[in-house]
C-alpha cells in the first residue's frame, strides 16, 4: 500500500518535531483534506477525526528537542517519520513524502514531492495529523506548566519564533523544552 508522510514543527524553537503517516483508501472522499496550513484550527481538528475514522491506517511519531539538538532538525525529522512508519502494520509498498529529502526506510521505494501536502491526499492527511498532535502536545504542556504560556505565549505561537516568544527568552531564559541548538536559544 502507498503511504503519505508529513511533519510539523521543524521551525519551532521548542518542543518535539512530529511526523504522521497515513494510508488513505482510494474509494473514500477526501472531504476537504488539504495542507494543514490552509485550514483553520477548528477545520484541522474536525478533519483529524474524519482521517482517523476513515484511513486504512495511520500513525504519529515524534523526535524530542534533545534529539533535535543532538542529531539536528533534519535527521530528527527523518527519525520522527521512521517512528511513525514503524507503527504501521499494513505492508507498505511505496512511500510519498512531502518535501525534497528523505532518509530511506527499509529499502521501500519512495518519492519526495514538493508541496505534496497540496497534491496527495495521504500526505495532506498526514500534515493534519502531525500538526494537531504537535499542537496537542504544546497545549498539554501549557496546561501542566501555565508559566510556559504566560512567559512565552506558546498557546498562541505554538512554540514558533514570535516577538512574544523572543521577549520571553530574553526575560526568563530558555526552558528544558527549548531547542538549544537553535539560534535564539544558543545565545543564552
Amino acid at each position: 500500500m502507498d503511504i503519505g508522510i508529513d511533519e510539523a514543527g521543524r521551525g519551532c524553537w521548542a518542543g518535539p518535531v512530529f511526523a504522521a503517516a497515513v494510508i488513505w483508501p482510494k474509494d473514500i472522499s477526501p472531504m476537504g483534506i488539504t495542507d494543514s496550513k490552509k485550514l483553520s484550527e477548528k477545520q484541522r481538528y474536525k478533519l483529524r477525526e474524519y482521517i482517523q475514522d476513515n484511513a486504512i491506517e495511520w500513525a504519529v511519531g515524534m523526535s524530542s528537542s534533545e534529539e533535535i539538538d543532538k542529531i539536528n532538525i533534519l535527521n530528527a525529522t527523518f527519525l520522527a517519520m521512521h517512528r511513525a512508519l514503524d507503527k504501521i502494520k499494513n505492508e507498505i509498498i511505496f512511500i510519498k513524502i512531502d518535501g525534497n529529502r528523505f532518509n530511506g526506510y527499509n529499502d521501500i521505494p519512495h518519492e519526495c514531492i514538493i508541496k505534496g501536502d497540496t497534491k496527495c491526499v495521504s500526505i495532506s492527511a498526514a500534515s493534519i495529523l502531525a500538526k494537531t498532535y504537535k499542537d496537542d502536545y504544546i497545549r498539554d504542556l501549557c496546561l501542566e506548566h501555565p508559566d510556559l504560556d504566560e512567559r512565552y505565549g506558546w498557546l498562541n505561537n505554538k512554540c514558533y519564533g514570535t516577538k512574544i516568544h523572543q521577549k520571553g527568552i530574553q526575560l526568563y531564559g530558555i526552558t528544558p523544552y527549548h531547542r538549544k541548538s537553535y539560534k535564539p536559544c544558543k545565545l543564552l
